[in-house]
């Protein structure tokens, strides 16, 4: 990591009994500096149809954000194909490529990463985490699915409280968004 560069986050994104529920921490940290501790790195797109979230630099995933939101209504709100036709963008334009972001987003249907690897993964089992707590949340949220009857925005907070207990680089001032089906 570069000195100074902005580091970590944690977002996540859980389904369940057909509500889409995405979190994330607000810490901001530039080097070993909190910078913020509220940032609100969730929004929603598409006429609220959509949910995204973002790990890395704002400046670049608010470019994203622009660019996908224009593929959305390009592809009248269809998800996959607009998160496919990013992808290519993001990894073949020469301005796009430098932009250092990683995106999750979901409607009430899909739910994918985007990367400008020209990755568009789609989970197996309903959960998908980004940033530099992802392993913590996404694990916690997998074991919540399988041994609780927590809901969806209900699993989603509880696994961003345990990876702010143990990444550094998550806080626990967590914005949760839901989509219900």
């Amino acid at each position: 990591m570069r000195e100074g560069r902005i580091h970590g986050t944690t977002v996540l994104a859980v389904r369940r009994d057909g509500a889409v529920a995405m979190a994330a921490d607000g810490q901001i940290t530039v080097g070993d500096v909190v910078m913020k501790h509220t940032a609100r790195k969730t929004r929603r797109l598409y006429h609220g149809k959509v949910l995204g979230g973002f790990a890395g630099a704002a400046a670049d995933a608010i470019t994203l954000f622009e660019r996908f939101e224009s593929r959305l209504e390009q592809h009248a709100g269809n998800l996959l194909r607009a998160s496919v036709e990013l992808a290519k963008e993001w990894r073949t334009d020469r301005f796009l490529r430098r932009l250092e972001a990683s995106l999750i987003v979901a409607d009430s249907q899909d739910m994918l990463v985007l990367s400008g690897d020209g990755e568009v993964i789609e989970p197996d089992g309903g959960v998908i985490a980004i940033g530099s707590g992802a392993p913590y949340a996404q694990a916690a949220a997998v074991a919540l699915l399988a041994h609780s009857n927590l809901s969806a925005p209900e699993i989603a907070r509880a696994s961003l409280e345990i990876a702010a207990n143990l990444c550094i680089y998550t806080n626990n001032s967590i914005t949760v968004e839901v989509l219900e089906s």
